[in-house]
């Protein structure tokens, strides 16, 4: 199971056999059936497509199949190089582009790429427009153009800066505010494209930058999701250099967490709460996350008098939600900050430029910040997949035995208890069920997803 398709994209591990991995023939195969898709549902014969990549070692391989199938097909390619997922989110509208491809597996480690696929607004696409894909892609059903029609390349390296300007412009953020404060912070781009971005955007902030694995060759020095227990050296960093926090981001920059000046998580899950707070502060308004984030969402958006809702996990989910609700920010407790000022997309750069706002307007540290925000605990589990598990039967059970609590099957099974939660799902990214708890307490959220891989694995018989 290292070919995944769903709508987060398709992903899957670089080599082996085609059909079963990201091979070559499958690259051409997803690129060819989303360009196919692209001419059947978009009412004009010259179409463009803009296509970026992490610093992935298989990125310039994924990025030249990608990029010539499309040409291929007679679709024009805005070519943009080592990029992130929402520079490329932005530029697609800004080149008035049909749809958007960014080459990237996101937070999964150096053997994986990934085709993440994007409307001509710069969002992902719907499930619906998912499938027709995939359906396309199964019957190979290309017709491509002849050589008087085939597409042309046109590189175009401006967008990261270009990027970085649409963030400064934000009415929320203060730069010079900010450069007052003379911040002192570590980075930590994980030798992906943030390590040239997040170091940029600060700088333009008036920051003090110490790159910690900032050079962009794909070799990432850890696994690259940015968990507690990878991130030991930034912490480590923070503490030496007396900085005031550090920063970390995933491989295509949309996830985004933070360091406190003690060398402590401020916790991936309050990413988003904490800019939340502020922008609340000055604009209220509703807020959505999904269903595996924390409650502490719900806690602020509440305080400040909005309204909060829980959607499907996915990006694609939350922001249908967002949009229902004229929500003002919104997004995933993995540190996806939304902020539908700039677009509509989990986006690194707008999440640290609207922190730095909120805290040269404090008068506390980034440890003192964390510590006045509702206190949530939680637990992050996961139980790998065979081929023999029956998913779909085990979560059937776990929803029958707890049918008396509140309960969701909207995506997997999520129950609420009084004072904490559990939530089980598939995950659309890596073959594995996910068990996201949240408590009081961190022994009481450990002791709740024990509880459940137990039981999980018992109806499993694994």
């Amino acid at each position: 199971m290292t070919l995944i398709k769903s709508i987060s994209g398709i992903r899957g591990t670089i080599g082996g056999a085609v059909g079963e991995n990201l091979t070559p023939i499958d690259a051409v195969k997803f690129a060819a059936a989303y360009g196919t898709f692209l001419k059947k549902h978009t009412p004009k014969t010259a179409l463009k497509v803009v296509i970026g990549r992490d610093a992935r070692i298989s990125g310039p391989m994924i990025h030249q199949l990608v990029v010539n199938t499309l040409v291929g097909l007679g679709i024009d390619v805005i070519d943009l190089g080592l990029s992130t997922t929402p520079t490329v989110e932005i530029a697609v509208p800004l080149e008035q582009a049909d749809g958007g491809i960014i080459l990237t597996a996101s937070h999964n480690p150096k053997q994986w790429n990934a085709l993440k696929l994007l409307n001509a607004k710069g969002e992902f696409l719907s499930g619906a427009d998912g499938a027709a894909i995939l359906e396309i892609a199964e019957a190979a059903a290309f017709d491509f153009a002849d050589v008087d029609a085939l597409g042309t390349v046109t590189e175009n390296d401006a967008y990261m800066d270009i990027h970085i300007d649409e963030v400064l412009q934000l009415p929320l953020v203060d730069a010079e505010k900010v450069a007052q404060r003379k911040f002192k912070v570590v980075v930590d781009g994980v030798n992906s494209s943030g390590g040239i971005i997040i170091p940029k955007l600060l700088e333009q902030m008036g920051v003090e930058v110490v790159r910690l694995y900032c050079t962009p060759n794909g070799h990432f020095p850890h696994n690259p999701e940015p968990l507690k227990e990878h991130l030991g050296d930034i912490c480590q960093k923070v503490i030496e250099e007396q900085a005031d926090f550090g920063i970390v981001v995933d491989p295509d920059v949309d996830r985004l967490a933070f360091i406190t000046n003690e060398g402590g998580m401020f916790g991936e899950e309050y990413t988003l709460v904490a800019v939340a707070d502020y922008v609340l502060s000055k604009t209220p308004g509703n807020t959505v996350s999904n269903m595996s984030s924390s409650r502490a969402l719900r806690d602020v958006t509440e305080f400040h008098n909005g309204s909060y809702q829980a959607s499907a996990v996915g990006e694609v989910n939350v922001v249908e939600l967002m949009k229902a609700t004229h929500s003002i920010i919104g997004g995933e407790g993995n540190g996806g900050i939304i902020y539908p000022e700039l677009h509509y997309g989990r986006d690194a750069l707008v999440g640290v430029a609207l922190f730095l706002t909120h805290l040269a307007g404090l008068e506390q540290t980034v440890a003192e910040l964390r510590a006045g925000l509702p206190a949530y605990f939680m637990s992050k589990n996961k139980i790998e997949l065979t081929p023999q598990i029956d998913v779909d039967g085990v979560m059937a059970e776990i929803a029958k035995r707890y049918a008396n609590e509140p309960l969701s099957t909207i995506d997997g099974v999520k129950i609420d208890f009084p004072t904490e939660w559990v939530h089980l799902r598939k995950s659309n990214t890596e073959p594995i069920i996910r068990i996201y708890t949240e408590a009081p307490t961190q022994a009481a959220a450990d002791a709740l997803a024990s509880r459940f891989v137990s039981e999980l694995k018992s109806i499993a018989g694994v």
